[in-house]
């Protein structure tokens, strides 16, 4: 627990927050709904206040006041993470940025977007694709969580394995410090070497270094055509090979997904899909461009792989048809949803060859701790979901559940991969927080973060 912050804010402190804010920005008491005590990770709990804050004027002067009597505040966006990053564990101030949501501007000539934090990431797609242009991030909840979440936790999806993760296309920032102070940094130039790179540098902090209010976004032309491949296989092994192939062939698709055998056979259950019945390994990639070429690229793509082991190919030609595909991929969560059980998401990452060595980790914890485990994510860039499917009705599997994570998470560092790829650490990973890093970089954390915030109050009681 961080040191020096108060845990409850007194009646006085209150009424001397609504006279800062205004009425119709403060929730208190009976005022306040449940939803801002959390987000998608089961840790719960109410704050003592809740300020929707409409400006960045507003944010600076919570965090002056807030600062001064060294109050938590906890920053929020959609409250769309998987990890508690949002939870107000300490108490004291909500700061939710879900009103801040204006598309402020969309250059198609700079090829760049102004956007308020709490804009939601597919408002921003549709608003640019229509004049042409293309924002690539794309969580799985980007129809419901925010820019600012996103940048946040530098959030990834599908298309970062060839387009890249939040953190590259933010090219400025506003950002409201623990002291109040607003300052700007970065521009809307594409490129920039004035100073340090300061701007990227709030990217993924988990608000506990200051908070976004505003972000200039790299925006990209729109790829003209889209195709793709969906690959049924008797095996992981399969697929893992067939992954190596599509790279070891020169091709780098938009998207490359993989699901395990326990997720397919939810996602049979939930779609009908039959030609899922006796898949145990499956792939979806994705190729983009102008037509011509990826109608090339993709008949040559399909040949390579029909030639290695699988059990059935389906090509996608166009977008229509690729959208169809990506519609199964977007089934596999709520699939295993339905199984009734409690799904421990792990968004771990390893090394692109490390991809059969995950998978065999995946089974041999399976087997130990008697807990099946589905797999499946983002298997160009070696980001793969593991999820520890729990019966909660069941406590002698639920008790093994942690030695299990600690037995994964320590795989996973041992193949030189990371504990979190997109996520965070918030207050879920923070068992492992250690394990996954070494001492110097740690104590640098902490210089940093007592630099930028000396009181602690900026989400407190997370993983520094």
């Amino acid at each position: 627990m961080e040191s020096g912050v108060e845990q409850t804010i007194s009646p006085d402190l209150i009424g001397e927050l609504r006279q800062r804010v205004g009425e119709d920005e403060l929730l208190v008491g009976d005022r306040m709904d449940s939803a801002y005590g959390g987000d998608k990770w089961y840790a719960h709990r109410m704050p003592d206040a809740v300020v929707l804050a409409t400006s960045s004027e507003t944010v600076s002067q919570v965090l002056k006041f807030a600062n001064s009597r060294r109050i938590p505040v906890t920053p929020r966006g959609a409250g769309y993470g998987y990890v508690g990053g949002c939870v107000p564990i300490l108490g004291g101030i909500v700061l939710s940025l879900e009103k801040m949501n204006r598309i402020l501007e969309i250059s198609t000539g700079d090829f760049i977007a102004r956007v308020q934090s709490g804009v939601n990431t597919a408002e921003l797609q549709s608003r640019v694709a229509s004049k042409g242009l293309f924002y690539p991030p794309d969580p799985s909840s980007r129809e419901d969580c925010s820019l600012g979440g996103n940048i946040a936790t530098n959030a990834g999806g599908p298309k970062c394995l060839k387009y890249g993760v939040t953190r590259d296309y933010v090219l400025g920032l506003e950002v409201v410090l623990a002291d109040g102070t607003i300052t700007r940094l970065g521009s809307r130039t594409h490129k920039n070497k004035t100073g340090f790179d300061l701007t990227r540098f709030f990217v993924g902090s988990e608000g506990m270094l200051g908070i976004v209010t505003e972000a200039t976004l790299k925006l990209l032309p729109m790829p003209k055509y889209r195709s793709g491949l969906s690959i049924g296989f008797a095996g992981m092994r399969d697929a893992a090979r067939a992954i190596k192939t599509v790279f070891a062939n020169g091709y780098l698709p938009a998207a490359l997904e993989v699901a395990d055998e326990f997720t397919l056979a939810a996602a049979l259950k939930r779609t009908g899909d039959k030609s899922l019945a006796g898949c145990k390994a499956h792939i979806i990639l994705e190729l983009d461009g102008h037509e011509k070429s990826v109608k090339s690229e993709i008949k040559d793509l399909a040949a390579i792989l029909s030639g290695m082991p699988h059990l059935w190919l389906k090509k996608a030609i166009g977008p229509d048809k690729i959208e169809a595909l990506w519609q199964l991929r977007r089934e596999f969560s709520y699939s295993l949803r339905d199984t009734g059980l409690k799904k421990l998401n792990e968004d771990i990452a390893v090394p692109r060859g490390s991809l059969e060595k995950l998978f065999s980790l995946a089974a041999s914890i399976q087997k130990k701790f008697r807990i099946p485990v589905a797999c499946f994510g983002h298997a160009g860039d070696g980001n793969i979901h593991v999820n520890l499917m729990l019966d909660m009705e069941n406590p002698m599997q639920v008790a093994r559940s942690e030695a299990a994570l600690d037995e994964l998470f320590q795989g996973i560092v041992n193949m030189q991969g990371v504990i979190t790829g997109e996520h965070g650490i918030g207050l879920a990973k923070m068992p492992w927080w250690e394990m996954a890093t070494n001492p110097e970089s740690r104590a640098l954390h902490k210089i940093v973060k007592n630099a930028l915030d000396p009181n602690g109050i900026l989400n407190p009681g997370k993983f520094l």
